[in-house]
Formats: structure tokens, C-alpha cells, sequence
């Protein structure tokens, strides 16, 4: 009912007959400034497929089952457990793909989130957000061998209503820090790198999109995101910049978003042999991304 009303608030704050739920995820990269409504509750179920190294067989995909809940009207807490399903073969590289693996799904790990609105798009013209999270991780999700992982991540979140709702643009600017330490793994060939000392990491995360109402209940649109990691020994690993599109479905109650992001550009490491102009060690080819969710 405090979901409903909230929207129905929105609608007439923007002179329409409906627009989405409070933080219905519009795309599915890049997230918005919206909160739930105090005492609302969401569940998430997020797949996420990536595909394709320039070499070999590789497919693995990324699960995730959050729920969400309304602490107040401008504070949303999350938690979400998180599972791996990878097939990778006919490719390996040092330090980052040491055996052919086909297992899953498994419990990769668990994420923490809050989310902190400070404008909202619907009543202040602008709407801008904080997000929060922090992450335990047991499974390294390029390889799929065993990893410990602790990271922290914070995003700033900006959202903006054009011609009365019909378009909603979003913007990100993201920084994500962690310490990963991998397990020993044996019968690796002598000279193979695999790297069991911790190490520190951080990513720079810089995303846009937009989406415009065609129909009701129905967007389609299209985001893109820069990203680029530093690590202890290397400085610089990677950067890579991803762009595709995206459409959306809101019902009263449940919500869908599928996003295909191929990479356009990257750069940062390569593996021997690798061509073209994409990073392909830790990113792929092509990422596919389905949200469902589901409001009470």
C-alpha cells in the first residue's frame, strides 16, 4: 500500500498517470536515485551471463538474490547472497584462468548495501544518491578457483525526469576497493603464475544511460560504462568501456530489465596471442544482464 501510494504521489508531482516504482531498476548496469518507501520490501533475482575471451570456450554466470527494505523514506538496506556458474576451456592464462573448470551454480559469496537518497528525482528536480556496500567473496569469478575477498564500494547515484517522466536519465561515479588473497592450487605446471600473496585493488567506475517510455509500462533505452582497475604490483591493469541496450517492463507488482553490453573498447593487459582492441583477461566480449523483481 506505502509502495502504490508513493507512486501515485510521483505521478502527480510529474503530471502523469503512472511512472515507475521507487527504485525499479530502469536499467541494468546503472542504478538511480530513488529509495523505497519506508516499510516496502523488494526481491531481486539478477543473471548475469559474460561470454566470449577471443579464445577457447568461455561462459560463466553471475546470480545474485537480494532483498531490499525501506528503513525510512530515504534509506533502503539490502542483502543479497550471490552464486557462480563458469565453463571455461581451450584457454589459459597466468595468473587468471590456471585450469579448464565446468561447475555450478555455487555460493560465491555475500553483499551488504544501504542506499542514502538526498534529492529525489520526483520532488526536487534532480535526484542524487549514495550507495553504499560491502562484499565477501569466496570464489574468483574469472576462474572460478577458490578466493578470498573483502571489498568495500561506494557510488554516487543522479537521476533526472525529462518531458514529465517520459524520460529518465541516470549517472554514476563509482570507487571500489578490496584486498583478494587466492588459494594454492596444485599441479600447475612449474613456470605457471598464480599468485597465493594478498593484494589490493581498486576500480574506478563511471557509467551513464537513459531510457524513454514508448508504451505503458514499457522503456527501452541504452547506458554505457567506462571502468579501470589498479593493483598492487602493476599499477594500471585494466580499463574497459562497455555500451548496449536496454529494455524495461514495471507491472503493479513485478518488474523486468534485460541489458545485452558488449565491449567496445579496453585496453591494460593481454594474454599471449590475444587480438583486437578489448581487454579479454578479466572482462569478455559480451556481458547479458535479466532483472526480475518483485515489489510488496
Amino acid at each position: 500500500m506505502k509502495l502504490k501510494l508513493c507512486a501515485a504521489t510521483a505521478a502527480l508531482a510529474l503530471g502523469l498517470p503512472s511512472v515507475a516504482h521507487a527504485d525499479e531498476n530502469l536499467l541494468g548496469y546503472n542504478a538511480g536515485a530513488e529509495t523505497l518507501p519506508k516499510g516496502s520490501g523488494e526481491v531481486y533475482v539478477v543473471n548475469t551471463l559474460r561470454s566470449g575471451k577471443g579464445q577457447g570456450e568461455y561462459d560463466a554466470v553471475d546470480t545474485e538474490i537480494e532483498g531490499e527494505y525501506g528503513v525510512t523514506d530515504r534509506v533502503s538496506l539490502a542483502v543479497a547472497a550471490q552464486f557462480l556458474t563458469i565453463d571455461s576451456s581451450g584457454l589459459l592464462i597466468d595468473g587468471y584462468l590456471p585450469k579448464e573448470i565446468n561447475k555450478g551454480p555455487r555460493f560465491a559469496g555475500l553483499e551488504v548495501k544501504g542506499k542514502f537518497n538526498i534529492l529525489s528525482p520526483a520532488l526536487d528536480d534532480f535526484g542524487l544518491a549514495i550507495i553504499t556496500a560491502a562484499e565477501w567473496k569466496r570464489l574468483d569469478p574469472h576462474s572460478g578457483q577458490d578466493k578470498t575477498e573483502f571489498e568495500g564500494k561506494v557510488v554516487l547515484a543522479a537521476q533526472k525526469y525529462f518531458r514529465q517522466g517520459q524520460i529518465v536519465w541516470v549517472g554514476n561515479l563509482g570507487i571500489k576497493a578490496g584486498v583478494a588473497d587466492r588459494a594454492p592450487i596444485a599441479d600447475l605446471p612449474p613456470d605457471f603464475d598464480w599468485p597465493t600473496t594478498p593484494e589490493a585493488e581498486i576500480e574506478l567506475t563511471a557509467g551513464t544511460g537513459i531510457t524513454y517510455r514508448v508504451a505503458s509500462n514499457w522503456y527501452l533505452g541504452a547506458e554505457t560504462q567506462y571502468a579501470t582497475e589498479f593493483e598492487t604490483e602493476v599499477g594500471q591493469e585494466r580499463w574497459s568501456l562497455f555500451a548496449g541496450p536496454t529494455i524495461h517492463y514495471g507491472g503493479k507488482k513485478i518488474w523486468a530489465t534485460l541489458t545485452w553490453f558488449p565491449q567496445l573498447a579496453g585496453g591494460g593487459e593481454r594474454y599471449p596471442g590475444q587480438t583486437g582492441n578489448l581487454h579479454l583477461i578479466e572482462k569478455t566480449k559480451d556481458e547479458f544482464r535479466l532483472k526480475l523483481g518483485y515489489n510488496f
